[in-house]
């Protein structure tokens, strides 16, 4: 049994000696600078025409680029669409303001939400997703699923109704 301790105790410590690089590397920042409900189209296919600004930050010494920030934007609970940010280039203890236009299906169940936020009424949202890191020769991991950015949507109305 006491040459099973040597090795053991070599193992533990190179782990305990790792445990500060787990801790150096931080998950970048995600925070919704805006968003707008541009427009509700009701003729054809319904949709809701939005702008959404995203600042993403990056709290590590080291830039990174982010292949992409995949999302389902979540609004007074019910799933409303899907937003991809491809290409994110993060500097060292930087940010990266994205913006994305989007044009989402309406339901019976999210025109009522987008109805509540054209007529300048608070409706909350959330950014639930995953990001993909590009790391070079180590590949393309993605991390997640996290909530990347919640908060209450409420802009001036621009329905007169």
């Amino acid at each position: 049994m006491r040459p099973l301790l040597l090795p053991v105790a070599a193992v533990s410590a190179a782990l305990v000696g790792c445990a500060p690089l787990q801790q150096a590397v931080q998950v970048p920042t995600f925070e919704v600078q805006s968003a707008r409900l541009n427009s509700l189209n009701l003729l054809g296919t319904p949709t809701a025409n939005i702008t959404l600004r995203v600042k993403v930050g990056n709290p590590n010494g080291v830039p990174v680029r982010l292949a992409n920030i995949a999302t389902r934007l979540i609004l007074d609970g019910q799933d409303v669409g899907t937003i991809n940010l491809p290409n994110v280039n993060l500097p060292a203890r930087g940010e990266a303001v994205q913006d994305a236009n989007l044009s989402l299906p309406l339901t019976v169940s999210t025109g009522a939400t987008f109805l509540k936020i054209a007529r300048g009424q608070e409706a909350s949202y959330r950014l639930d997703g995953t990001f993909t890191a590009d790391l070079g020769v180590l590949g393309q991991p993605t991390f997640g699923p996290f909530t990347l950015a919640q908060g209450v949507w409420k802009q001036p109305a621009i329905l007169p109704f």
